[in-house]
């Protein structure tokens, strides 16, 4: 009896690795179809990387986290298979009487910090990448809404345009195909090639998050913050990314699409949006309590100021020569009336 069971063990194992092997060969072509910037039916391993920041996410996911994953898997598991092969009431007919034990208890408490303590040491440094950002090139303000997404190029004078969903039956006029419902956007977000983008997220009312997975993009958009993360686009491409935060009904009709183009391209791009390439000169700050409204810096006579308090507003007839600061010359006394004659 205990041959036959062990053979049949033996066959039982023999198949179950066939199985296995039989499912990876079968889902290999799977994972070398993945798709650039959007989701792959089928596929189970995180999308390809196109920014600095999603390549080093996938490596801590692929070289530190799930190595721990499964040796702390295999190892539970294995654990349970021993306790209950080895404890069970044909193989331990008399139960032990003991509570507890020590040196298991320091085990299963140290253990786990160790293994903390590690997994920190290589997140901490994937929190910090995402929080040193280079000097950008772009800045592009986002603004979450109750369903669709803002966006506005302050640099580039692009005003604020509206990202909607592109509806199901407007696919096949736009040519796309329909994988890409609920994923294509209307008015896209156009960043340049190889360029680095600060994101100034925000929302209009209720918590929003966007979610860009190819460049490795999740930051919260909360109404009254403005939140900061940044990207940097390796190729060019169509990338597709939605709200990932629960924020209502058409939660689910919020998507995010970045058209990353060369820098040609976004010039056009920008320029059919009426903004322009050239950074807009600083306005002039506001004057003080007595800032002259025309002076000159070559010594040119003043024209007139500005006067804030109780009389701002009023006109002053101040000669060219003055300045509101310059006490007007009072006129000299009158002369005292002459002596009567001696008679």
């Amino acid at each position: 009896m205990g041959t036959r069971a062990l053979r049949w063990t033996r066959a039982a194992t023999a198949s179950a690795a066939a199985a296995v092997g039989l499912a990876l060969i079968s889902a290999a072509p799977v994972w070398a179809q993945d798709l650039m910037g959007q989701p792959t039916p089928g596929g189970i391993d995180l999308q390809p990387a196109a920014a600095p920041l999603k390549h080093d996410a996938i490596w801590f996911h692929n070289i530190v986290l799930m190595p721990v994953i499964t040796g702390i898997t295999l190892l539970v598991l294995a654990l349970l298979a021993w306790i209950v092969f080895r404890y069970n009431k044909r193989a331990n007919a008399t139960p032990a009487r003991w509570s507890h034990n020590t040196t298991v208890e320091i085990i299963w408490t140290v253990l786990p910090v160790v293994i903390l303590v590690f997994i920190s040491l290589f997140s901490f440094r994937l929190l910090f990448a995402y929080h040193d950002m280079p000097e950008p090139d772009l800045t592009v303000k986002v603004t979450g809404n109750q369903w669709n997404w803002a966006y506005e190029y302050p640099d580039q004078g692009v005003s604020e345009y509206i990202s909607n969903m592109v509806p199901e039956s407007e696919l096949a006029e736009r040519g796309l195909s329909h994988s890409v419902y609920r994923l294509a956007a209307d008015e896209p977000m156009v960043v340049p090639v190889g360029k680095t983008v600060r994101l100034l997220i925000t929302a209009s009312d209720v918590i929003h998050s966007v979610a860009l997975p190819a460049f490795g993009l999740k930051t919260d958009a909360v109404p009254g913050r403005v939140n900061e993360t940044w990207f940097k686009a390796e190729r060019t491409g169509v990338f597709y990314g939605q709200c990932s935060e629960l924020c209502g009904v058409d939660h689910a009709f919020m998507p995010i699409q970045i058209n990353v183009v060369t820098q040609a391209e976004f010039a056009r791009w920008v320029a059919s949006k009426g903004g322009s390439m050239t950074p807009k000169a600083p306005e002039a700050a506001p004057g003080g309590t007595t800032a002259q409204v025309e002076a000159g810096t070559t010594g040119a006579p003043v024209v007139g100021t500005a006067t804030t308090g109780p009389q701002a507003g009023a006109q002053t007839d101040i000669p060219t020569a003055q300045t509101a600061t310059t006490p007007t010359a009072q006129p000299a006394p009158a002369a005292a009336p002459a002596a009567p004659a001696a008679q």
